[in-house]
Parts: structure tokens; sequence; C-alpha cells
């Protein structure tokens, strides 16, 4: 049975009960934003009295939670009624008076993870913090989803699980589209339009590329190195290794925590056997270092711009590419002063990883670092977007 309209429950509120009625009228237009009582999941009610109403809504906050528990409870919706004036609400707003809005949001944050109706983030998907149109109604959807599991208690093998499931499948209200499909779309082409002009013509031709994962391909230099680290012998260091091998030792011990000093020796870590026993770990690891998120966000968008450049396989001169570089990354606002020592570090990762070559002055990607840097790119592109301060 659809939702009471809100219209008619104000009027019966402002009859039985006049004095909360102001309150219940500004807290409900909130709450549904002129949308029918019946689209408000539980998501929804908590973020309105949590957050919204907290930092947003003017007035006593208590109070007017308290008012529009009182008109949803008319409507029928005890559980969400419940709510309004429940011991977590309440110190919720208190918090917020008292501490001010960073302990509130803390709060509020720590309430919602506990209510199980929050999509959590899952291997194929990390939730942004802000969200477009596609991958807003992806997480309204699937918490609508986790409710009314967690209420009917069937087919419901967790959080994960279901979120994995809900985003993965294909769905009929979309076409026979699936919405973690939908979601990438969606982040790709932010990717592509979001910058200047001559990033974007320069990523534009990508945008279909890497919808499809990248697959992934033998890296025998790291895998040697950690197949080596992981002997009883270990990776002795009495042996000056050549450029490359420090740099991959570099790579291998700072960059992804594989291997470590033991004495005179490298051996593997933990972390390295898990990479080791895991190509596709090891390949997805290994290609994120090309764009690494620890460098600063000029260092990211001239390697994403070199990338971009290199990943036909066609070999291009090192003045030119610095050039080239140099102009993409100055269409979008960073100064280029030292581009050249940005490339060389990328430079440096991608010949450690046997990915690529120098001859004769021009730089070209082997047909594994060609794949590598589409594999980079795509993450790149489909990383949640986060607030600066998240």
């Amino acid at each position: 049975m659809p939702a009471p309209d809100v219209a008619a429950l104000l009027v019966e509120l402002e009859r039985s009960e006049p004095d909360v009625a102001d309150e219940a009228r500004t807290a409900v237009e909130w709450l549904t934003g002129g949308e029918p009582l019946e689209t408000v999941t539980q998501l929804d009610v908590c973020e309105f009295l949590w957050f919204t109403l907290p930092i947003k809504v003017d007035g006593n906050r208590e109070s007017t939670a308290v008012s529009l528990g009182r008109l949803l409870r008319l409507g029928g919706l005890d559980r969400y009624a419940a709510l309004c004036d429940s011991p977590t609400t309440t110190e919720i707003l208190r918090t917020y008076e008292r501490e001010g809005e960073e302990a509130g949001t803390a709060a509020y944050h720590q309430a919602l993870k506990a209510t199980g109706v929050l999509p959590p983030d899952v291997p194929e998907l990390q939730w942004s913090t802000i969200m477009g149109p596609e991958e807003l109604g992806a997480h309204v959807a699937c918490s609508a989803a986790l409710e009314l599991a967690m209420l009917t208690a069937a087919d419901f093998d967790g959080q994960v699980g279901l979120t994995r499931r809900w985003l993965t499948e294909a769905r009929a209200e979309l076409g026979g589209d699936s919405w973690l499909h939908r979601v990438q779309g969606e982040r790709l082409n932010r990717w592509v339009l979001g910058r200047g002009p001559a990033r974007r013509e320069l990523a534009q031709p990508f945008e279909v590329r890497l919808h499809a994962p990248v697959p992934a391909c033998p890296l025998p230099a790291l895998q040697g190195l950690l197949a080596l680290a992981a002997s009883e012998e270990g990776v002795p260091l009495r042996l000056p290794p050549s450029p490359e091998a420090i740099a991959l030792r570099e790579l291998a011990e700072h960059s992804l925590g594989a291997i470590r000093h033991f004495g005179t020796r490298l051996i593997i870590t933990a972390e390295g056997r898990r990479l080791l026993g895991s190509p596709d770990d090891l390949w997805e690891a290994a290609t994120a270092l090309l764009l690494a998120q620890g460098d600063s966000d000029l260092t990211v968008s001239a390697g994403e711009a070199a990338l971009l450049l290199l990943a036909s396989g066609d070999p291009m001169p090192w003045p030119s590419l610095c050039g080239k570089v140099s102009e993409v990354i100055g269409g979008e606002g960073w100064r280029p002063d030292d581009v050249a020592s940005t490339l060389a570090t990328l430079l440096r990762h991608i010949t450690a990883l046997g990915l690529g070559v120098t001859l004769d002055g021009s730089v070209r990607l082997t047909p594994v670092g060609q794949s590598a840097a589409l594999a980079a790119l795509r993450a790149h592109a489909l990383r949640p977007r986060k607030y600066v301060s998240v």
C-alpha cells in the first residue's frame, strides 16, 4: 500500500497537534524534496536527521525531529518515526550543538555505518563522496535493497555480498545494463571532460577503450625478483646491481612493501607472497605505480598525459614528449616548470618494470607496457571522487 499523501497528513496533524505542524512541515519538505513520501528510505531519514537537520535547518532541531516523527507515525511509518526520537538522534544533535560540526559529522558517519543500510566499498567499486547522478542512483538503490534484505532476512548474504550482486547483475530497470557499468561510464566521461581542452582532446579516444578491464600480463622482472626474495637465499646485497635492478628493488620494497632488508639479504614480506601468488593483484599493484596517488597532483597529471601519448606504442622523441606534456598540463592550469624531471621518474619506473625502452633518444612502450599504461589510466579514471579533507 502506498504511503499517505504528505499534504493530507499535514492537514490531519494540524487538526490533532497544531503545535508541531509547522516544524513537521519544514522537516518533511527537507526530507522528501517534494517527492512522494513512499519514495523515502531509511538512508534518507538518517541523513536528514543526522546531517541535514543540524547543519542546514534553523530552529530547535530536537523539537523538529520529534515533530517529523509525529507526522511519520501518523502515516504509519513507525520504523522511521522511531528514528526521529531515538536516543541516537538526540545524542547526535546534541553533539553538533556542544562540540561543533566536525564532531557531529563524525558521530553521524559512525551511526550511519551501524544501521547496515550504507552500501560498503566492494572490490568492484569504492564509493565517491562526490557522486554523479548515476552513482547516486546506484547508491540509493543499493541502500534500499540492503534495507529490504535486513527486514525480510531473505536471500541476504551480508552487506558486501548483496552490494556486489546489486552492482554487477543486469537489471531490467536499466534496460539490461548493470549499475556498475553505469557508474564506471559516468566516471570515465567525467575523467575525459573535466579538464583543459588539450587534455580532453588527448583523452577522448580512450573513453571507449577503457570501459573494459585490461587483462593482466606477466611481469617477469618483478616476478623474478619476488621469487628470488622468497627463496632460502633471498636477494644478496653484495653484488652491485644495474640501475634498472636498483629501481626495481626500490619499487618492490618502498612502493609495494613486497620485500625488506634482513641482514645482508632482501627477503619477501607477507604482502610480497600475496602478490607473488596472485598475478592479477601483482599486475594491479604494479601498474598503479605508474600514476601513484601519493605523488603531487601535478606529477600525476604529467604522468597521465605521458601515458596517453605513449599508449599507442609508437616511439616518441624525449624532447617532443616533454613538450607535448607541458602543453597538455599547461592547459589544465598547471605551471609546467620541471616536466622533464617528473617524466624521468616515470620513465625510470617503466624501464625497471620492463614496460618500455629508450632508443636513439626516443621512448617506446612494449606491448605489455601499452597494456600497463591502459590499466593505470583506467584505474585512475575510475577512482572515487573525494573531498580534499576526506
